[in-house]
């Protein structure tokens, strides 16, 4: 996953298996989100919406399935910055099984967001720049 800037591997559980023996749709969103919340940390957005109130909201969210997972065995997730707007940008993520085969791909829009007010706030230009070089 050389050119995803965040790399996460999680253990495939039993309890995300569903009743055709492959991982649940549910549980791969769920990959999907803990690398989104590692790639918002990093940005330290997290930390910015608790101190400020102004912070990332999730927009959109799309995922195409394109091979099983199944347990036992780990999956790791690839995270990268794919487009900067005005007050959002995009996260696509690759999916692979544990043998490196590609399983998902997936994209997020990340819009900032001031929870006090309920509005959408610019990114600035250092935010920007983190986020394309991250």
């Amino acid at each position: 996953m050389a050119d995803h800037s965040r790399t996460l591997t999680l253990r495939i559980d039993w309890s995300e298996i569903d009743l055709f023996g492959h991982v649940n749709n549910v549980a791969i969103m769920k990959y999907v989100q803990a690398a989104r919340v590692d790639f918002l940390e990093a940005l330290g957005l997290m930390q910015q919406k608790t101190e400020t109130g102004i912070g990332p909201i999730l927009a959109s969210v799309s995922c195409q399935f394109l091979r099983p997972l199944f347990y036992p065995g780990h999956v790791t997730t690839g995270a990268r910055a794919a487009a900067v707007g005005t007050t959002s940008f995009e996260i696509r993520y690759e999916l692979r099984d544990g043998s490196g085969k590609l399983a998902a791909r997936a994209t997020d829009i990340i819009v900032l967001f001031d929870f006090t007010k309920k509005t959408k706030v610019p990114l600035n230009r250092a935010l920007k720049e983190m986020i394309l070089n991250l």
